[in-house]
């Protein structure tokens, strides 16, 4: 159902209207239950995951491209207007052709979540939103089979992490827990291993940690800077270091998390 747009301030896109606001969207976006997808990639894998679609936003010129989702979803509307008046509307300039508003999914019960896998993320307030998809975009590429995140963890489903992620948010199941040092207890209780990537007198490196061959083990990763909290670290069976040369200290958390993950995998 194509509609043209001639107002910016159409109600009928209340659900694109200041995208660039950070602090605005991580508040409104889970509250109105929905999320921003951006660009045919990313749109098409969400879709693929069963998500369902509010709306679609574009310009004219991507109709074409995208005639074979308007037409799989006739009845969700699909907004169309100049380059200038959607610039208007979400605050930049869309290049990646198209976005839509989409229906968030219920969340997944960490019981379901956790039943059968063998490898799990476990990420403790990492609030950048470009580590958080480059974290799941590693976790999806390397046999991890769901990420948990703490309350004060980014939105996964937050625009940004969607689009570095590239979609593969929509691929890993994951769950936001109440209250962390608990979960950890939890998953020990459920034959995980615990490894908290820490820089520790005791810590072990991440080779070791390999070569014990856990059948299921959590990998948790800690926020940018401050890293791990005491409760979490004391909650863990064991830290974990990966060794590093030059005198480097730390990798960014992302980048650890994907040493970690291809480290640990799980063996075929």
């Amino acid at each position: 159902m194509i509609i043209e747009l001639h107002d910016a301030g159409d109600p009928r896109v209340a659900d694109y209207t200041r995208l660039t606001d950070v602090q605005l969207r991580k508040l409104r976006e889970p509250a109105e239950g929905l999320y921003i997808a951006e660009g045919p990639r990313v749109l098409r894998r969400a879709l693929a995951a069963g998500h369902r679609p509010r709306s679609f936003l574009m310009a004219r010129k991507w109709l074409s491209d995208l005639d074979d989702l308007l037409t799989a979803y006739p009845g969700v509307p699909a907004f169309v207007g100049s380059p200038e008046l959607l610039a208007d509307i979400i605050g930049f300039n869309l290049h990646r052709g198209a976005l839509a508003a989409m229906h968030r999914p219920d969340p997944v019960p960490v019981a379901k979540l956790l039943a059968g896998a063998r490898r799990i993320a476990v990420l403790e307030d990492i609030v950048d939103h470009t580590n958080l998809g480059a974290i799941f975009r590693s976790a999806a590429a390397l046999d991890v089979d769901a990420v948990l995140i703490s309350p004060r963890c980014g939105d996964p489903l937050y625009r940004r992490s969607i689009r570095v992620s590239m979609g593969t948010v929509f691929q890993i199941p994951w769950a936001r827990l109440e209250d962390l040092p608990a979960a950890i207890v939890m998953l020990r209780g459920q034959g995980f291993a615990t490894a908290a990537l820490a820089l520790t007198d005791d810590s072990l490196t991440i080779d070791r940690l390999a070569d014990r061959k856990y059948e299921r083990l959590a990998l948790i990763l800690g926020t940018e800077g401050e890293g791990l909290s005491a409760a979490t670290l004391a909650a863990a069976d064991c830290a974990v270091r990966i060794p590093m040369g030059r005198g480097v200290d730390s990798l960014n958390v992302a980048a650890a998390g994907a040493v970690a993950f291809w480290a640990c995998r799980p063996a075929q």
